[in-house]
């Protein structure tokens, strides 16, 4: 039999291959010539680069995609902080904003009231916006990458339908009395917390009545069923408490009103230990992608890299609902947007997305605040017009959807 060549994605079961470290996917193979194929080629050292050049391409594009994402966080913080009701200079805004550096002392021309402006309204919003944009985006790359499933989104396994259910009870009960939106008592955010929580422990639990048949479309089916039920209850109470459904529909539509840095500090550490748990296994979701045979075959124990990522892009999109409710499709948007241009390797994804996702919240968040002035748009019905068109999209040209 005649052995083809390295970058034959028909390679023949049983042929040798050249030695691929741990973390870098073996089939299917992407084109000669992609973004992903030379990164994977340059980082390993396992394979021989696709065409001239491409020793020294990888690191020049991926420097440029980092800086690029980069660069997309500064000008939506500053786009931000700049564009509202009263509009302030991109330059000053950005100025002033520097001046929060230790050290930095520039003259930005703003008065003391557009100064608290920027530093107490503004800018506590757009850093919200940043983070909740980041962690959604992270875990829908991340779900993506562990179901193997490119319409997963990080409200799949049921932490939509517990997180409503849980902000439905608390201000139909009255938990929630005596508190605008716009400033939320204590119990609204921990109560999305612990329902969101709560309904991904419900899904692990029910799909880990497969035993060891189980799968990640078990998972998937064991979300749908905890939604449903949790919905259930939502309508039931709502039903019964029909003088709570405005408050409740102001929070499922999803906003980033804040009164300070309250929020902020609630979201920041769960979006680190998020960041930190996922990226340092996005290697992982390369190995997972090839099948658990051959993720098992190269050392790595694909269940309890699954449940360990679930487990944190979980714990981050409850962490982001508690703060904004229910923001749909930006885990869907950016992920598929960063595959499409950067590559398909999940070591450039998820760090990408991260980056993309923060600024593509942010700035839409300045189009809920501006489009309908002086009164804001939900920001869930915004993402939601440009995710609709976008999921129909992938639906069509998705190629491997589990069943």
């Amino acid at each position: 039999m005649t052995v083809r060549s390295a970058d034959n994605p028909h390679r023949p079961a049983g042929t040798p291959r050249a030695s691929r470290p741990a973390g870098v996917p073996g089939t299917p193979r992407p084109a000669p010539g992609d973004p992903a194929e030379r990164g994977t080629s340059a980082a390993g050292g396992g394979e021989p680069p696709a065409g001239p050049g491409a020793a020294v391409r990888p690191a020049g594009l991926r420097t440029r995609w980092l800086l690029a994402g980069i660069g997309a966080v500064l000008v939506a913080l500053v786009a931000g902080v700049s564009l509202g009701p009263v509009s302030l200079p991109p330059g000053s805004v950005a100025a002033e904003l520097l001046n929060l550096l230790p050290g930095v002392h520039l003259d930005s021309g703003l008065t003391e009231r557009e100064i608290a402006i920027v530093t107490e309204l503004r800018l506590p919003r757009v850093v919200l916006g940043l983070l909740v944009g980041a962690l959604l985006a992270l875990a829908g790359g991340c779900y993506q990458g562990v179901f193997r499933n490119p319409l997963a989104d990080p409200y799949l396994l049921g932490v939509a339908a517990g997180a409503g259910l849980a902000v439905t009870a608390a201000i139909a009960l009255g938990a929630g009395a005596g508190g605008a939106l716009t400033g939320m008592p204590l119990t609204i955010p921990l109560a999305a917390f612990v329902g969101s929580l709560g309904a991904v422990v419900m899904t692990y639990l029910l799909g880990a009545a497969g035993g060891r048949d189980r799968s990640p479309a078990t998972l998937i089916l064991a979300g749908v069923a905890v939604s449903a039920f949790l919905a259930a209850g939502q309508t039931y109470l709502l039903q019964r408490n029909s003088d709570s459904i405005q408050q409740v529909y102001s929070w499922l539509l999803g906003r980033l009103a804040t009164a300070g840095w309250h929020d902020v500090r609630l979201v920041l550490p769960y979006f680190v230990l998020t960041a930190v748990v996922v990226l340092l296994h996005r290697r992982e979701l390369d190995v997972l992608s090839v099948g658990d045979d051959e993720a098992t075959s190269l050392g790595l124990h694909p269940q309890r890299s699954r449940y360990l990522l679930i487990a944190a892009a979980s714990l981050g999109t409850a962490a982001a609902v508690s703060a904004s409710g229910l923001i749909g499709f930006v885990g869907i948007i950016v992920p598929h947007t960063v595959r499409l241009l950067a590559g398909s390797s999940y070591r450039v994804i998820l760090p990408l997305s991260m980056l993309f996702g923060g600024a593509f919240l942010a700035l839409t968040d300045v189009v809920a605040r501006t489009a309908a002035a002086p009164a804001e748009v939900p920001i869930g019905v915004v993402t939601a017009l440009l995710g609709g068109p976008f999921f129909v999209l992938v639906l069509r040209t998705a190629r491997r959807v589990l069943t």
